[in-house]
């Protein structure tokens, strides 16, 4: 093929919608903890597989598994024949297109045009000014759908294409259901961040009404009552979902969350081995499993005065075992490498602590948010277990100069605060802990408070120029 017609091919491919031209990004997540999650969803879930097909395509072409996409996108294809046998080019638009982006890749130009043509030629019938793309509501769905499995930077993107499938159908219970999560999970996470966005409770409330047999989005409904402080409705929801797929492990999963957040830990951990029996490689089940553990073992230290000793050791090691098959799994689990990490400390393996915790720092899609949440663990960690004040004071410190409000950066200041002004009242304050304290007034905007911290870190350690340099703006700032 000439350099010519491969390159007006890929201008014609830069044009369709489908996974390869949806900015999903194979850096954001783990690949082969996605193919696990994704077959499962083939396998338990009793609707139309052909999104989870199409996906599964684009994520084996990222494993460079090009055969095994196209064997992917013959079962979309099938499915489709299957469920929708009067409108096979609509729905066949997305499978189309990866088709011809993954023949383009394996330099199969011909059969990669002959799928463009296919693509055109349904677009033109579908509608008159519709060329290779066309805004169908499945396809806005669909791309929602592919944007939630790739991770929270996608989530608002996800929000707004079912926002956009809904306008044309309202009333489709998928679309809403969709809309839903999406906004359940991007809820969450603009809460660690301290952020407004609109509650996820009505969205459930409507996607639950519109769709009775979604079990798991009932089950999310029941978790986001929980959080509302209504956690006996919460639990008639789980109870209902429950009777209705008893084996569903996507409903068991946020059942067992639910009972465990309820304080119920061997309910939870009931729940979540007939999970894993079925599902045995999850990250999130095994994540929740070390979570229960760790509740029982807490609950243990604070009923009994002196625990045995056995018991303690054994809830570690099986918190530790769970945490670590969740970040084996998924290497890129934040949540999970601090949960290990702060397990490993607690078992008193110290350089396998350190370990877990250096490996979660460099995981590549952290948010600033999580950056504060690592910095707060690592200071209790030298804190509390390397018993190093002094470079505890450095990590909270570190989590408070990221100048972002969130549910970790506050943790981070009350820790500092409360670190500092014991070290201080009991004569232990030098240059630094004064100079600290003194930050941690100017970031409150206490300018006043600020100076009479850092004129004190000055009176301590006169030749500093960085503390000189900041009293002198400070009091400038007031004067002015």
């Amino acid at each position: 093929m000439s350099s010519i017609s491969k390159n007006s091919l890929e201008t014609s491919l830069q044009e369709l919608e489908c996974h390869f031209t949806w900015a999903l990004l194979k850096e954001d997540v783990d690949l082969a903890e996605l193919e696990e999650t994704i077959g499962d969803q083939i396998e338990f879930l009793v609707k139309p597989n052909i999104t989870s097909y199409n996906l599964l395509s684009y994520v084996c072409h990222l494993k460079n598994s090009n055969e095994e996409a196209l064997r992917s996108l013959q079962k979309a294809e099938e499915e489709i024949k299957k469920n929708y046998p009067d409108e096979i080019a609509r729905r066949s638009l997305v499978t189309w297109g990866n088709y011809a982006w993954i023949y383009y890749h394996m330099e199969r130009y011909k059969e990669a045009q002959t799928y463009l043509n296919k693509v055109e030629n349904s677009c033109k019938k579908l509608s008159s000014t519709a060329q290779w793309k066309i805004q169908l509501p499945e396809i806005y769905a669909e791309q929602g759908w592919a944007l939630l499995k790739f991770g929270g930077k996608y989530y608002m993107r996800a929000k707004n294409c079912f926002e956009n499938a809904l306008k044309d159908e309202p009333n489709n219970p998928e679309f809403n259901s969709g809309y839903a999560i999406a906004m359940y999970r991007l809820e969450d996470f603009s809460h660690r961040q301290c952020e407004d966005v609109s509650p996820s409770i009505e969205p459930l409330k409507r996607a639950v009404q519109l769709n009775p047999k979604d079990t798991s989005v009932m089950a999310l409904l029941a978790l986001k009552l929980q959080d509302l402080n209504q956690a006996d409705e919460g639990e008639r929801y789980i109870e209902a979902a429950m009777q209705k797929t008893p084996d569903l492990p996507y409903l068991l999963r946020y059942a067992a969350k639910f009972y465990r957040r309820k304080g119920e830990a061997d309910k939870a951990l009931k729940i979540l081995k007939k999970a894993i029996a079925v599902t045995p490689k999850s990250a999130f089940l095994h994540h929740q499993l070390g979570l229960c553990y760790r509740e029982k073992l807490f609950q243990l230290k604070k009923t009994t005065r002196y625990p045995p000793q056995e018991q303690v050791e054994e809830l570690i090691r099986l918190s530790i075992f769970h945490f670590k098959i969740a970040i084996d799994q998924k290497t890129k689990f934040f949540s999970a490498h601090m949960d290990l990490a702060n397990m490993y400390a607690e078992g008193k393996r110290y350089e396998k602590a350190e370990e877990t915790f250096r490996k979660a720092l460099q995981i590549n899609i952290l948010v600033y948010d999580d950056k504060q949440e690592y910095y707060y663990h690592y200071g209790n960690f030298q804190r509390f277990h390397m018993k190093l004040e002094s470079e505890a004071i450095r990590y909270y410190t570190e989590g408070l100069k990221i100048k972002k409000d969130s549910y970790a950066r506050n943790k981070c200041r009350k820790a500092l605060n409360q670190l500092l002004k014991q070290r201080i009242q009991g004569g232990l304050g030098d240059a630094t802990d004064f100079a600290t304290l003194g930050l941690i007034h100017n970031l409150d905007g206490e300018k006043h408070e600020a100076i009479e911290c850092y004129e004190k870190a000055v009176a301590l350690c006169p030749d500093n120029e960085e503390y000189l340099s900041v009293l002198c703006e400070l009091q400038l700032s007031i004067s002015s």
